[in-house]
């Protein structure tokens, strides 16, 4: 009797506490135990952390953003009010166009006037398929004002001028009688733009120009000499270098002690693949265990590459002047069966929902010099938010994971300790959760919270010093397969649902399931 009682108290524990009875019977949970320092907070966490990307590349503008005013697919002025309105409910900060690579080959004047005057050209990156410009300046420009975003425009280097790019930025900011001025007037916008960041060019070490660092950091200043001598000192941007990718460091020791002061920040890239291997990255949908692991361990890769980076700024940079901008990362398969290559379409699941909550975690901790990362891409790209097809919309994992994070952007990081078990399998093996904490601007302290294991759920005892909670309230995205996804035919298959934890004595308890992401507020 005893022992069914016993048996009926743990069961009715495990159910409040948000477990699967049936997974706890299973498999024991891994203790985790948590330690927030709300006494000691850090840097803000840069709002441009959780910033996008979106490149003229298959369906991610044309289709993805833009329909044009006389589709049949319901929009304002060309724009499709489902993706405005997922993207605005989404509070994206910024977003970097119109490259990528398709930036080094992209000629602003051919994108603004009458589209019908506009020329036709090849994207010669792409899937060598027409570009009809009718998505330019003017459009780009709307649709950033339309979602609430701040914008990062990528100049053309490898094919451009310096020309071509001071003219571009007097065409976009200058408010004077300028023939360039006049010419935005004339093409419908009266008022100047802010443009709060300008890329000069896109990896020179690669499709941008096959350069040197050495090369590159002298054009850089050049280039930057006349963005600033042709925008006015009120409206001037913030000016990034194109930096290395990888494990390099390079571009950063040459670009901080080279690039001059006009030099704001330099950009970095990585992409996660699940085996490592550049040639053979693996599939999407209807992997292995093996393949969860190691794209997991790969996307971690990230924290060394930034630490590594960062030593470089700061014996070059000690005041901590010059930002490091990851801005382009995300996870990047195989080509889909079925689909042109060129395209990069790829369906999204539970595994880059996690991804990205790693990396989030991870960004958190580099708050003071990454102060800006653009995930690839925003709609029907690589690990996209949005998924379209005609009139259809999807909202993927990786979306969700970003609507889970919403809390973080602006708020203060704090310091954590984690106690937890290793997720091991094969060669390969991780902490098997991830956290981090920050209070947020309106007070709260939010805490993320990523279990990397697909089998096993984690009870996570967590503790405040220099602060108090007797609550905690929050989402949890999870899923019963690792590639769990939405479809076109089932669009709500996988999406957050509520979650919480209860009061034991002086620590918060949280039963987080298996192969998670969650964000709860701590009250």
């Amino acid at each position: 009797m005893m022992r069914t009682m016993i048996a009926g108290l743990a069961l009715a524990l495990s159910v409040w506490l948000g477990a699967s009875p049936h997974a706890a019977a299973q498999s024991p949970a891994a203790d985790v135990q948590v330690t927030i320092r709300a006494d000691r907070p850090g840097p803000v966490i840069n709002p441009n952390v959780y910033a996008q990307f979106a490149e003229h590349l298959g369906a991610g503008i044309y289709e993805g953003v833009w329909v044009g005013e006389g589709s049949s697919i319901p929009n304002t002025h060309g724009f499709r009010n489902d993706v405005v309105a997922a993207l605005r409910d989404l509070k994206v900060p910024l977003v970097r166009w119109p490259g990528g690579c398709f930036a080094d080959d992209y000629h602003w004047r051919e994108g603004i006037g009458p589209r019908d005057r506009r020329p036709v050209r090849v994207n010669a990156h792409w899937g060598r398929v027409p570009e009809t410009n009718a998505f330019g300046t003017h459009e780009f420009m709307a649709f950033a004002e339309m979602i609430g975003a701040k914008v990062y425009i990528s100049g053309n280097v490898g094919s451009g001028s310096v020309q071509e790019m001071g003219d571009w930025l007097e065409y976009l900011t200058s408010d004077t009688q300028s023939a360039l001025a006049n010419e935005r007037r004339a093409n419908g916008r009266a008022a100047p733009w802010t443009i709060d960041y300008f890329g000069v060019g896109n990896e020179t070490w690669g499709c941008g120009g096959n350069m040197r660092p050495e090369f590159y950091a002298d054009l850089f200043r050049q280039y930057a000499t006349y963005i600033k001598l042709r925008t006015p000192p009120e409206r001037r941007p913030k000016i990034v270098a194109s930096g290395g990718n990888d494990e390099h460091t390079e571009w950063v020791d040459v670009l901080a002690s080279r690039g001059g002061h006009d030099l704001d920040a330099i950009s970095h890239h990585y992409y996660t693949t699940p085996s490592g291997v550049w040639e053979h990255k693996g599939n999407a949908l209807g992997f292995s265990e093996g393949e969860w692991i190691s794209s997991l361990v790969h996307t971690m890769r990230i924290d060394d590459y930034l630490t590594s980076n960062e030593r470089v700024l700061d014996r070059h940079d000690p005041q901590g002047r010059i930002g490091l901008y990851l801005d382009e990362w995300g996870m990047w398969y195989s080509p889909t069966p079925g689909r042109e290559p060129g395209f990069l379409w790829q369906q999204n699941s539970l595994r880059d929902a996690v991804v990205a909550g790693l990396n989030f975690n991870i960004f958190h901790r580099h708050a003071k010099r990454v102060q800006m990362t653009n995930i690839a891409q925003m709609v029907n790209v690589l690990q996209a938010m949005i998924l379209t097809d005609g009139p259809r919309m999807i909202l993927t994992p990786t979306y969700h994971a970003f609507h889970l994070y919403r809390p973080f952007q602006g708020a203060t990081y704090l310091p954590t300790e984690t106690r937890a078990p290793r997720y091991r399998l094969g060669a390969y093996q991780a902490p098997a959760v991830s956290v981090s904490a920050a209070r947020d601007t309106e007070g709260r302290i939010q805490l993320a919270l990523v279990n990397l294991d697909p089998n096993r759920e984690a009870l996570v005892r967590t503790r405040i010093t220099g602060a108090a909670a007797s609550s905690a309230v929050g989402r949890v995205l999870t899923a019963s397969a690792m590639d769990a996804h939405n479809s076109f035919d089932a669009p709500n298959a996988i999406q957050p649902t509520a979650f919480s934890g209860v009061v034991e004595g002086d620590a918060l308890v949280f039963r987080l399931p298996a192969k998670s992401v969650a964000v709860v507020a701590l009250q």
